[in-house]
């Protein structure tokens, strides 16, 4: 059965309703909905972000494509044979995952980029499935702490056995590893919390997991 993403219309929060009617009367040429997950079925490996921003998926309607988190994150795909192809940030550019899927804790675009708690909850059913509908996954990573706290609650594991760490590698319950690392926000890589080494070397970690 394949996961259910959310209706281009979904009313599940108000707030996020709202905002998106908003920019879709100041961008009737944005995506303005809900995003859905990016990558193949049977990946190996999920992905899991925080939310679209606003001028980024929201904008083009993948996940990650037209801000500066994708400007980090989809190169370190490439560089470490999780994609192939030539990432243009936009998604026409004809990028594809390999053993790959990137989603997100929540579907749509929040203000200020900051979801609230009952966002994140009333969205994490769909996270669940996704989890649910690949049958090959092994590893999740969580890029921050909202999205490796989403992840726990998608698969309902307790939140103290797992605590967020960069680089922390977690064997679950079910049998699954959650990997987490900073989220790749300019925000983060900006201020040197988070290098693209450093986020490099998380993806290496996992790619050489994966090949073992």
């Amino acid at each position: 059965m394949s996961a259910v993403e959310p209706g281009r219309d979904c009313h599940l929060c108000p707030r996020l309703v709202t905002f998106r009617e908003t920019w879709r009367e100041r961008e009737p040429d944005w995506f303005n909905a809900p995003v859905a997950s990016f990558g193949p079925k049977n990946a190996r490996l999920l992905v899991v972000g925080l939310a679209p921003g606003l001028r980024g998926a929201n904008r083009t309607g993948r996940p990650f494509t037209g801000d500066g988190a994708g400007n980090l994150l989809y190169p370190t795909l490439l560089d470490t044979r999780f994609a192939r192809g030539q990432f243009e940030a936009r998604p026409d550019d004809g990028l594809k995952l390999i053993d790959c899927r990137i989603t997100n804790a929540v579907r749509c675009v929040p203000p200020e980029n900051k979801p609230v708690g009952a966002e994140i909850r009333a969205c994490n059913p769909f996270l669940s499935e996704e989890i649910a509908d690949l049958p090959k996954l092994q590893v999740i990573l969580a890029l921050g702490g909202i999205a490796h706290n989403a992840v726990l609650d998608a698969l309902k594991v307790k939140r103290s056995s797992a605590k967020f760490g960069h680089a922390a590698d977690h064997v679950l319950e079910n049998g699954l590893r959650l990997v987490d690392s900073y989220h790749c926000s300019r925000l983060n890589t900006n201020t040197g919390r988070l290098t693209p080494a450093m986020f490099s070397g998380v993806f290496e970690t996992i790619r050489d997991s994966l090949n073992s």
